[in-house]
């Protein structure tokens, strides 16, 4: 039995044994110490160990997408009522009685990372450097959980060890002020810098990797650096994890659509993906579009448009792209054509739009279904670029190299016509963060960017007028239920 067959089968008892490591509620049902015992012994079943933190991560896909993308209302409703409760952040109409997604399961791969954490260090390997690179992953997977969570409900519970016993005094906590969770985070990101061998990507750039880990550094401490007073300190530690990515095998492809084509995934720009393949992983519907377009209803829409669409199953029925952030691509944009269709109809009354079809998750067509199988890309050397043109700008340096390497790709012949000149840090920043909208649309990012930015109340219609509490999500009632010691955001 070869290495990979024994993880697979290892892999599968794993996740038979963490399927009862968590309730509904946050509050983790400890492993027994039998399992941990009887588990944690060789290399092999670390690496399932490993395999099972990135299934269940995999599960959150979905919900990754809507707190970093939602609520920045690029979306609109398409056809009907959302019955999930995604519907309440699209509309930005959230409350304890309807949250939008809970942090329950992210807990849950908190729990993966932190067995991982505890145990692999105790296991013999044949080779030191992979034992320390599974345990990289581990806390950078961590550092990752926390930064979505501290970003989207502020303070958080830390909890920084595997629940293995029942013990009320343990599993329930308080939450921790946001920059004890960011010290947490940084911690974590500085481990794991330190214990990756090299500055190599896993096949198909579906795990964690030392580039991978510096991106998360930069984003991180661009945050704090704008958020929470870190200033010009956390801008140069930014940078310096940016200029660390230079050193791996990662680069800005030539043609802006070929990053997202599903038989490239994995390809030079991205440093790090979640992944999806037919046979391996559950259908991924979360992104937008349109499954109601069917060309008798439709007659008068261009066939082209109509045979690009084909078959029209997949995706969402409930919301698409809004037009009033396609309308911000200039005509010259390259990136518009792979990351929306406009499907337009054209009588006698003239031509009409009826909406909009995201593009940039195609999906894969088998037998005559669209399947959601595409990676979901978390990095890509365009962030790399524009984080450190924002790194650069709070520094009152010139970010004009980094802006027009990413509008060289976006406007191809038409660049000499669209080149990036610095003026003030106000104006750049402003420049910044739309170029961000238009080359991350529909990557789960934008809600997220407003926030750093500082821009959501003013940019975001639903938000305007609305304090500081309004930009963190509430805590849910049934986590308040469950958990004495959490209290409700203010303003909820």
């Amino acid at each position: 039995m070869n290495k990979k067959t024994i993880i697979i089968s290892i892999y599968s008892l794993f996740l038979l044994l963490i399927s009862h490591a968590c309730t509904d509620d946050l509050s983790l049902t400890p492993i027994s110490q039998i399992s941990n015992t009887s588990f944690w012994q060789s290399e092999e079943e670390a690496f399932a160990g490993l395999n099972g933190m990135y299934a269940r991560m995999r599960t959150q896909v979905n919900n990754i997408f809507v707190w970093g993308e939602a609520r920045s209302e690029n979306w609109v409703q398409n056809f009907g009522f959302d019955p999930s409760v995604n519907f309440y952040a699209y509309t930005n109409a959230l409350s304890s009685a309807n949250p939008g997604p809970n942090w329950t399961s992210l807990y849950s791969v908190v729990h993966d990372a932190n067995l991982i954490i505890k145990y692999v260090p105790e296991i013999a390997f044949s080779s030191e450097s992979e034992k320390n690179n599974i345990i990289a992953q581990a806390y950078t997977m961590r550092a990752y959980l926390y930064y979505i969570m501290t970003r989207t409900w502020g303070d958080v519970m830390l909890v920084t060890e595997p629940t293995e016993g029942f013990n009320p005094e343990e599993i329930y906590k308080e939450r921790a002020d946001q920059s004890v969770v960011f010290d947490l985070i940084k911690s974590d990101l500085e481990m794991a810098i330190s214990l990756y061998s090299d500055d190599s990507y896993a096949e198909g750039r579906i795990m964690w990797s030392r580039p991978a880990a510096n991106a998360l550094k930069a984003d991180v401490f661009l945050w704090t650096g704008k958020r929470l007073g870190g200033g010009d300190a956390d801008f140069n530690e930014a940078l310096s994890a940016l200029e660390e990515i230079e050193n791996s095998e990662v680069e800005l492809l030539s043609d802006f659509g070929s990053i997202f084509e599903i038989d490239n995934n994995g390809n030079n720009e991205i440093l790090m993906s979640v992944h999806f393949e037919e046979g391996e992983s559950s259908v991924r519907t979360v992104l937008g579009g349109v499954t109601a377009l069917a060309a008798p209803t439709y007659p008068n829409t261009a066939q082209e448009v109509i045979d690009k669409i084909t078959p029209y199953s997949g995706k969402s029925a409930y919301w698409q792209v809004s037009s009033i952030v396609t309308e911000e691509f200039d005509e010259d944009d390259l990136r518009k054509e792979s990351s929306v269709i406009e499907v337009y109809e054209t009588t006698e009354a003239g031509t009409s739009l009826l909406y909009n079809i995201d593009q940039k998750w195609p999906g894969q067509i088998i037998g005559s279904t669209r399947n959601m199988y595409d990676d979901y890309i978390i990095y890509r050397y365009a962030d790399v670029i524009l984080m450190r043109a924002e790194a650069k700008n709070a520094l009152g340096q010139d970010p004009s190299e980094e802006i027009n390497l990413i509008r060289q790709r976006a406007y191809g012949d038409a660049f000499s016509e669209h080149v990036f000149v610095s003026a003030s840090q106000e104006f750049n920043d402003e420049v910044i963060l739309k170029e961000r909208l238009l080359e991350f649309l529909n990557e789960g990012k934008y809600w997220w960017d407003l926030l750093r930015f500082g821009k959501a109340q003013e940019l975001v219609p639903g938000l305007e007028g609305e304090d500081e509490n309004a930009l963190l999500y509430p805590i849910g009632s049934d986590i308040l239920s469950l958990e004495p010691l959490i209290q409700q955001n203010p303003g909820y």
